[in-house]
């Protein structure tokens, strides 16, 4: 069976998203996913190379692999962050096949924007890829944010889901809106009072977020009983779940 996949024309214009790792098949399947998603896509197999790519194209954002030859991924981003190659605030999502707290610590600490675990779904990451260019890029604050089949416009602060438009209040569309940019990211209802109301839950009370997630279930989910989009961590809080 043959597996040809047909090229795909990419605006020129698109973000770069420079993908290292030393598993070319991994590389490959990002590639298909970050091509569908309009991003132009370079890659590089270790960590010297990454380097000199960094350096010579300028990407818009690194998919970097921990584990690498000839220079490890942790050595990678201190190197971007601050090393003798000189700092770049380059937007960098690390990937590592460990999941332990300490590894996500550690990259976080010496720069990185994201942390994901292997094995990853490809479109998780096109989603993370969105949303860090979005937190790190004014100019792209503005654009739709597409999580299945709803849309999200912030300039024009319209919600449409399966191209219909759904009416939600402002503060509804601000906490939807603030979930989707942080797609799978959970967030504890405090976190929730402070980074959408601005507000502490000394003032306004969890059951704030708690009446506006239910609101938002009833308009958005097909059974709000059995949420599939805007989903409850239990003893923690909520996320939005970008394949829903």
């Amino acid at each position: 069976m043959s597996h040809a996949r047909a090229e795909r024309v990419v605006d020129a214009k698109a973000p770069v998203v420079l993908v290292v790792d030393d598993d070319a098949a991994i590389r490959t399947v990002v590639r298909w996913q970050l091509d569908d998603a309009g991003f132009r896509v370079v890659e590089a197999d270790d960590g010297p190379s990454a380097l000199r790519r960094i350096r010579d194209d300028h990407p818009t954002l690194v998919v970097l692999d921990l584990s690498l030859p000839g220079l490890g991924g942790l050595d990678v981003l201190r190197s971007v962050r601050g090393g003798h190659t000189g700092r770049s605030d380059t937007p960098i999502i690390v990937l590592s096949g460990r999941d332990g707290e300490t590894d996500r610590i550690v990259g976080l600490d010496l720069g990185a924007d994201d942390y994901l675990v292997k094995p990853f779904s490809p479109g998780e990451l096109a989603a993370r890829i969105r949303s860090v260019l979005r937190r790190s890029s004014p100019e792209l604050a503005d654009e739709a944010v597409v999580v299945g089949a709803l849309r999200i416009e912030p300039a024009s602060r319209r919600v449409l889901l399966d191209q219909a438009d759904i009416e939600l209040t402002p503060k509804e569309f601000d906490l939807l809106a603030f979930l989707a940019t942080h797609p799978r990211h959970v967030f504890t209802r405090s976190q929730l009072l402070d980074r959408v109301w601005n507000s502490s839950s000394e003032w306004l009370g969890e059951a704030t977020v708690t009446e506006h997630v239910h609101r938002l279930r009833l308009k958005l989910e097909a059974d709000p009983s059995s949420p599939q989009l805007l989903r409850t961590v239990r003893g923690v809080g909520y996320q939005l779940v970008d394949d829903a």
